[in-house]
């Protein structure tokens, strides 16, 4: 017998937020497969509001209503039964954090958590990376965000380790990431990697799967540390503009990409690994997990 349904995640992070929807479809005798249906995108950046002034201005407050209002329009759609909202680091380091939370669950019916560090670190942790890792080896995984950073060292198949730092793409565009954080940071990666002899980078996030899928590489296969430098390297080389049209980068991917470059390569170097994978995953694949599993609430769609 076969059993279809759909549920949705959506993730409010501090560049953008996005409504993945996914399939679920459950065979006697058959293991259960997650498939995407449909993935929308909206970068809205509440980072470059909150990591500044502290508050979401109400030009964003406008956005994120329409937003959720649309996802709401669109789950009802594709007949979602199940979804949840989880809003990351600028929501929860706002001001107001909590009136947008009522205001949209007054006005577009959507109900939003906001989860802590260690939460976003666990439900990323969760995900399924089975099919993307051997067992026998060790990984650092790397989930580079807008607003944190979140890393969880992986022991054949087991996690072992698990934190969030606050050092994001916007964050660091706006130049309010110390030195301490940073070393705070080296210091957990060596402590927490340094037990083992070769270790491998896994990196999620919408930029370092733009540079894999730049890079031309075919799926499976890593990144070198030294390409990496590399790209790096060339995108400095590069204005905001340049980047926009002659490496035809969307204009919110073209100024994160290179932060979010540099955190991947300080995790390889700290790490000591000289490769990185780079799956399809990311925290709207753990939400959707965590909603079937039941390691965490989910909430009906009426």
């Amino acid at each position: 017998m076969l059993s279809i349904k759909k549920y949705a995640a959506i993730d409010i992070g501090s560049n953008a937020v996005r409504l993945l929807i996914s399939s679920i479809i459950e065979q006697k005798g058959q293991l259960i497969k997650f498939k995407k249906t449909s993935l929308v995108r909206v970068p809205i950046r509440l980072g470059s509001d909150v990591f500044v002034s502290g508050n979401i201005s109400e030009d964003n407050k406008n956005r994120m209503l329409d937003t959720m209002t649309a996802f709401k329009l669109l789950m009802k759609s594709h007949k979602v039964v199940k979804y949840k909202a989880c809003a990351t680091s600028a929501m929860r380091e706002a001001d107001n954090g909590n009136e947008v939370v009522k205001l949209i669950s007054k006005h577009a019916k959507v109900d939003i958590d906001i989860i802590d560090g260690e939460e976003e670190a666990a439900i990323i942790a969760a995900t399924d990376l089975h099919s993307y890792i051997k067992e026998d080896k060790t990984y650092l995984y790397v989930d580079v965000g807008g607003g944190s950073t979140e890393f969880s060292v992986i022991h054949h198949g087991k996690t072992v380790a698990s934190k969030s730092f606050k050092i994001g793409t916007v964050r660091l565009l706006n130049d309010i990431v110390n030195k301490d954080t940073w070393q705070e940071l080296e210091q957990w990666i060596k402590q927490n990697t340094s037990g083992y002899d070769i270790i491998d980078v896994i990196g999620s996030g919408g930029n370092i799967n733009k540079i894999f899928k730049i890079s031309g590489k075919a799926l499976g296969k890593p990144l070198t540390y030294f390409y990496l430098t590399s790209y790096y390297n060339k995108l400095q080389t590069y204005s905001y503009e340049e980047r926009i049209i002659e490496l035809e980068l969307n204009q919110d991917r073209a100024d994160v990409i290179i932060p979010a470059t540099r955190i991947y390569l300080s995790a390889m170097k700290w790490s000591g690994a000289k490769d990185i994978y780079v799956p399809k995953i990311g925290l709207s694949d753990g939400i959707i997990k965590s909603i079937y599993y039941d390691t965490v609430s989910s909430i009906s769609l009426s």
